[in-house]
């Protein structure tokens, strides 16, 4: 009799060990399939932050207007420098369409009696004529270049794109925190409206250094070099669009 003692609970614990492998066996075959990643894969996290960054950025086009860069107008407001660098702004927007970067064009139309023209300028216009008079093939943007739908045109009518105007309004209702900078000229209407935006805490303002222009290139540089003083970032658009 207590042999078969013996032997029913020598069956007894083979059984309970069976049925833990078992289980364990189950369980491992049933729920523990492919792992699920938790999080952004590693390669997409780069593109996520980009697409992020662009979002925050707008791309101010500053008075690239035909009385400004096109000799033909014979206007006295044509900066020598800027009919070169129009390829330059022209490339410079498509690769700000690419990323999905917010554009605003800023541009000069004044009134055609020039009354709301800075003083030292006004004798420019008589008889309805002037530099970029509002409704005038001067006031034109240069060819090849184009407002889109979706993008902003902002009317200014002093150097600085903020002065006077709802630019930061505009930007800061857009969520736009970082500024690239094209256009003319350096020492006059990009210089005014970076210094503008630094001083109203732009978080990043870049000028694209042959995507804008003075009339002399030492001109240029002596302005470009200013501006990188005050933490202004200058890359050329090649090394800007990498």
């Amino acid at each position: 009799m207590p042999s078969h003692l013996a032997l029913l609970s020598y069956l007894l614990v083979l059984l309970l060990s069976l049925d833990k492998f078992l289980l364990h066996y189950l369980k491992k075959r049933l729920f523990s399939g492919p792992r699920i990643p938790t999080g952004t894969p590693k390669s997409r996290r780069p593109m996520a932050a980009a697409a992020a960054k662009w979002s925050e950025t707008a791309m101010l086009v500053i008075d690239m207007q035909k009385d400004y860069v096109d000799p033909g107008m014979r206007s006295p407001m044509l900066v020598a420098g800027g009919e070169a660098v129009v390829p330059a702004v022209a490339e410079a927007v498509a690769v700000a369409r690419e990323r999905g970067i917010f554009l605003v064009w800023v541009v000069r139309e004044h009134d055609p009696s020039g009354r709301d023209v800075e003083l030292f300028r006004r004798h420019h216009y008589s008889r309805g004529k002037g530099p970029t008079v509002k409704g005038l093939k001067g006031a034109e943007l240069a060819d090849g270049l184009v407002i889109k739908e979706g993008e902003y045109k902002l009317v200014k009518t002093r150097f600085s794109a903020f002065f006077a105007t709802h630019l930061d309004s505009v930007l800061k209702t857009a969520g736009i925190k970082n500024l690239v900078i094209v256009g003319v000229q350096t020492p006059n209407c990009i210089r005014q409206t970076v210094f503008d935006a630094v001083a109203l805490d732009y978080e990043k303002v870049t000028v694209l250094i042959d995507a804008t222009a003075a009339a002399r290139p030492e001109i240029h540089l002596s302005n470009i070099r200013d501006m990188k003083n005050i933490g202004v970032e200058t890359p050329t658009l090649e090394e800007w669009r990498r």
